[in-house]
């Protein structure tokens, strides 16, 4: 007869909850991703890992059941990809930020430094007040943050979407844009694909490439951000407006 294992030997609790929710369809977590999970259950950032959201070269997004420590439902978790190449070209917007030092060469410490850095850049952007997901935790290559939708349904990105005000819609996105840059930040990846729209209002995703003023690309940075918005608005709606100009407005205020 088999004997029961005992306290000692048994799994522990989050060790148990991982195994049984961590499935994922197009590869397996290493076991540095399964540690750095571990910590958020452990920290109560969330109880359950639920579904995948969505599937990028660079990184995965998971919903998550919050634990104890978040005010909110459901939490997001990124996780980012460490056997991936892209983020070697992605070295730009680390290079050159003054809040970053020398990088090591190892593809692991180049990942966790994007991570720690979108956490950053989002507490900026959070503690200003921008229409942006509040972050909750990182740690290595995984970062927790609030969920941005309605009763469990995570909102459409801007592309997904027809306005009703597109005129309004844009001119929000120009005022977070501005509102960032007087915080010295620039999220340099505005497009399109970057912005959920929740209640009519457009919230900024996917900071990790956002830089501070102090980055030698910044002011490139945000004519390119202010450049793909306009003529996307253009495009699809008809609304024109000058790039250089906005550009000056923003950057004679600051």
């Amino acid at each position: 007869m088999a004997q029961r294992l005992s306290k000692k030997k048994q799994p522990r609790r989050e060790e148990r909850v991982l195994k049984e929710q961590v499935k994922v369809e197009e590869g397996v977590f290493n076991t540095r991703t399964m540690l750095t999970l571990r910590r958020l259950f452990s920290h109560a950032i969330i109880s359950s890992l639920d579904f995948i959201i969505s599937s990028g070269k660079e990184a995965d997004v998971y919903m998550a059941t919050a634990g104890t420590k978040v005010d909110a439902e459901f939490v997001i978790v990124k996780i980012f990809r460490v056997e991936t190449s892209s983020f070697l070209k992605r070295n730009v917007y680390i290079t050159g930020d003054p809040r970053f030092g020398k990088i090591k060469g190892s593809i692991y410490h180049l990942v966790n430094e994007w991570c720690k850095k979108e956490y950053g850049n989002l507490r900026i952007a959070s503690r200003i007040g921008a229409n942006v997901p509040k972050p909750y935790y990182f740690h290595g290559n995984i970062i927790a943050m609030e969920f941005i939708g309605t009763d469990g349904t995570p909102s459409k990105r801007l592309k997904d979407v027809r306005l009703a005000n597109p005129k309004e819609t844009l001119d929000e996105i120009l005022r977070q844009i501005k509102l960032l840059y007087s915080a010295s930040l620039v999220h340099s990846d505005i497009s399109e694909y970057n912005i959920l729209m929740k209640d009519n209002k457009p919230y900024l995703i996917d900071f990790g490439q956002a830089v501070v003023l102090g980055h030698p690309e910044s002011l490139n940075f945000l004519r390119r951000d202010i450049s793909n918005i306009v003529n996307y608005f253009f495009k699809k709606y008809g609304i024109v407006y000058d790039s250089d100009q906005l550009v000056s407005e923003i950057t004679f205020e600051k």
